[in-house]
């Protein structure tokens, strides 16, 4: 009798654990994003965003971008979570960017390519669209999501941390402002990249940022919160999009 009532035991805490895993944001990472995650890579001697890839590969019809995206989302809602941005808040990453219509675009971080997929697809061929991952790995996988998805040919992957990236945007590709930029990598490094974006006058009047809670507080941008949840879970999350006003208002920020 002992036993059975330690596995009752086991069992409410597992769904307890479960239940609160839905509603906090940090132990809904601590749970799928290190737990869960070391335990399978363990186990299959594979990565998450391999895994990811696999179920691409298997589900999605090449070349048809929206198939793509459907694979992912049901990956990571009933196989594995994984920290893209998600579908309910990639339906408000669709709006904006079709509401902005951007011909260049710039993505910081790119994981597994999921964004890039859903960004491109709402965009003509002509748009110069650059999408920057520090992680080698998640670049390889990345490419071939962005390759199944047939969009090899319309982004631009390059591997390389953000800050050693951005002040070579001119040089490497020619740009001289970018109309739309997504931030989606590192929060630490939101702060300093956004700064760098303007001391390298990579943003200019109208330019639109999404994902970014720096700019609340600033008055070089207009900004506006858009409540969601976190990826896959109901923990409240939310993005925010962000109108570049330009220098004009910079003794006014001061």
């Amino acid at each position: 009798m002992v036993w059975v009532l330690v596995l009752v035991l086991v069992l409410v805490l597992v769904l307890v654990l479960l239940l609160l895993v839905q509603s906090n944001a940090t132990l809904a990472l601590l749970w799928y994003d290190f737990l869960l995650e070391t335990a399978l890579d363990f186990i299959t001697r594979t990565s998450r965003p391999q895994r990811l890839l696999q179920a691409v590969c298997i589900n999605a019809v090449r070349g048809n971008p929206d198939s793509v995206i459907a694979a992912i989302d049901h990956f990571c809602q009933n196989q594995e979570w994984a920290m893209n941005v998600g579908d309910e808040k990639g339906a408000i990453l669709d709006s904006v960017v079709m509401e902005t219509s951007p011909s260049t675009v710039l993505e910081l971080g790119t994981y597994c390519g999921y964004s890039a997929v859903r960004i491109m697809r709402l965009l003509p061929p002509a748009t110069r669209f650059i999408t920057l991952e520090m992680n080698p790995d998640y670049a390889a996988v990345a490419r071939q999501v962005i390759q199944h998805a047939g969009l090899q040919d319309k982004v631009c992957l390059v591997e390389g941390k953000s800050a050693d990236l951005i002040p070579k945007m001119a040089d490497m590709f020619g740009i001289r402002t970018f109309d739309f930029v997504f931030f989606d990598h590192w929060k630490d490094c939101y702060l300093p990249d956004i700064r760098l974006l303007e001391d390298c006058g990579l943003l200019d009047q109208g330019s639109v940022v999404l994902y970014l809670d720096y700019v609340r507080s600033s008055l070089r941008f207009s900004s506006r919160f858009y409540r969601s949840h976190l990826e896959y879970t109901r923990v409240l999350d939310g993005l925010e999009r962000s109108e570049y006003l330009g220098h004009r208002d910079a003794q006014r920020d001061q």
